[in-house]
């Protein structure tokens, strides 16, 4: 007995490319088969009332075919005897191609997928189109309980062969019900999991770790995290947008935000991250926040408490790293998680038309954020220094090009890539007002660092400062509360008066008249050139 479906699709020409390709003896077993494979069984009938969809080709009468997609709920097409299958058409459908094919030859060719299993059914048969007055009994049968569109029509299929076969390439495809049956039991033993948990904590003492909330900082500008990314593997990004879908506020390049974390210690505090995205997008900011394990423990916070839906309180943006409007030509030089600013930099300079070039120093490739879209964006304007002993021998002519009038040199990275770089622009003579810097950490502490002691002067007290810590951890150890923020010599919290005495300024915030006339100083960054400080305090 031949096989239906081989009998019509295996054409003289088919079998003669079957026999050209090496493949007709793996055909030819379906000449002599038991069965003719021409009446649906048991398990065609639950393949296909499983079905949500579709493929049918019809012939034109210009003998091109065509083939027409059609879905529907899972079931909606029909078994209705062995030779037989039925589906709906649907209020609304109006087929005139496929009508129209039929009516001069119903011929059809259907093909039903299930994707998930990567199994096909080929179907051949002959149609007819049904109108709903005339098989009143058939259309009860295909009416769908639950499911609004109207039945007007009906698709009638008397099958004459059909053929099972698993291609290779079928992109697996589940469904909601699909996903909901594999995922059962992760779902069970993740519910068992959070009871055991839950158990173990009613019977534990709380302990003072910082955990994830929906809401953090009591800052006059809320953002929502709309998109969480992993940049590198110790790099993640965060969207922020307004909650009620506002517009943010404006800001130039260079700018950042203060962002509410908790500590270890269950203390909240704001940490200062860049805004990397494009300043002309006015509804999200985007910051990177590199983590620090190391750290006091902010980074860490952020990368494990800080979600999609988190809302943070935070600060509008404040720039202290602006571009210079004057530049005629400017050398954005970044080095690690210090892409950041520069990054928006590079934006807003494209956008204007700017004269740059941005470099930037990392680990390797894999360890540096953004590079790949900023060498897709910027082409050889961008350029990334996967070794740190080849940053350092190209990063002195480029901070050599800031002696010419105009050309300004924008530096975010390691303190000690800084400070390295700002004493070589001193000693080349850079105009200082042509390299502006940005640092991440605080400023590398000299081999020179001696000890001292600070004298406040409205107490009375003398608080000692060892050269290991900074002014400011020493004065919070004596139990003295200063207000304080980045920790890094970028945000003016910690600032004070000295009232006698010569201070070492490693900040980056304060203008030359704020340290000399008004003798201001940042507690946590600078030192002394004297054994003592005199502070207002």
């Amino acid at each position: 007995m031949s096989h239906a479906y081989s009998q019509i699709a295996f054409t003289p020409a088919v079998r003669a490319l079957q026999e050209h390709f090496g493949s007709r003896a793996q055909y030819a077993a379906m000449d002599e088969i038991p069965s003719a494979n021409d009446l649906l069984g048991e398990r065609e009938a639950a393949f296909i009332a499983s079905r949500d969809t579709l493929y049918q080709a019809t012939v034109s009468e210009t003998g091109w075919p065509y083939v027409q997609h059609r879905g529907g709920p899972a079931g909606f097409i029909k078994v209705l005897d062995e030779h037989t299958i039925a589906y709906p058409d649907f209020r609304g459908n109006l087929q005139y191609i496929s009508v129209g094919n039929l009516s001069r030859d119903d011929r059809v060719s259907i093909i039903l997928l299930d994707p998930a299993k990567q199994r096909r059914l080929k179907l051949l048969g002959h149609a007819a189109l049904v109108d709903i007055g005339a098989r009143p009994d058939l259309f009860g049968r295909l009416q769908l309980d639950g499911y609004g569109a109207r039945v007007e029509r009906a698709f009638v299929i008397r099958v004459v062969g059909f053929d099972w076969n698993c291609p290779q390439h079928i992109t697996p495809r589940f469904t909601e019900q699909e996903i909901a049956a594999m995922t059962a039991p992760l779902r069970l033993r993740a519910e068992h999991a959070e009871r055991r948990v839950a158990e173990l904590e009613r019977q534990s003492p709380p302990k003072p770790t910082p955990a994830s909330a929906s809401m953090l900082g009591n800052g006059p500008l809320p953002m929502v995290i709309t998109a969480v990314r992993q940049l590198t593997p110790r790099v993640r990004s965060f969207e922020l947008q307004h909650p009620a879908g506002k517009d943010l506020p404006t800001f130039q390049a260079g700018a950042h935000l203060a962002l509410p974390v908790l500590l270890p210690d269950g203390s909240e505090s704001v940490r200062h991250y860049s805004i990397s995205s494009a300043p002309d997008d006015r509804q999200r900011y985007e910051v990177a926040v590199l983590r620090e394990d190391g750290g006091r423990g902010g980074s860490r916070f952020a990368h494990e408490a800080w979600a999609v839906g988190t809302v943070l309180n935070g600060t509008p943006p404040v720039n202290r790293f602006a571009l210079d409007p004057e530049a005629t030509h400017s050398v954005l030089i970044a080095g690690g998680i210090g892409i950041t600013p520069l990054k928006a930099m590079a934006s807003q300079l494209a956008a204007q038309a700017g004269s740059f070039e941005l470099h930037h120093a990392a680990r390797s490739r894999k360890e540096a954020a953004y590079a790949d879209p900023l060498a897709t964006e910027f082409g050889d304007r961008y350029r990334l220094y996967p070794s740190g002993t080849e940053a350092r021998t190209h990063f002195g002519p480029l901070v050599a090009a800031a002696r010419v009038p105009g050309v300004h040199v924008y530096v975010c990275g390691p303190a000690a890539m800084i400070d390295a770089l700002r004493e070589q622009a001193r000693q080349i003579g850079v105009p200082p007002e042509q390299f502006h810097s940005e640092r991440f950490s605080a400023p590398a502490k000299q081999p020179t660092d001696a000890p001292l002691e600070i004298l406040l002067r409205r107490s009375g007290r003398v608080v000692q400062v060892s050269a290991q810590e900074t002014l400011l951890e020493a004065v919070e150890k004596a139990g003295i509360a200063v207000p304080s923020s980045c920790r890094t010599g970028i945000c003016r919290t910690c600032t004070v008066r000295v009232v006698k005495g010569e201070p070492d300024h490693r900040d980056e915030v304060l203008s030359a008249a704020e340290r000399e006339s008004n003798g201001l100083m940042c507690l946590c960054v600078s030192r002394a050139h004297t054994p003592r400080l005199e502070i207002d305090w």
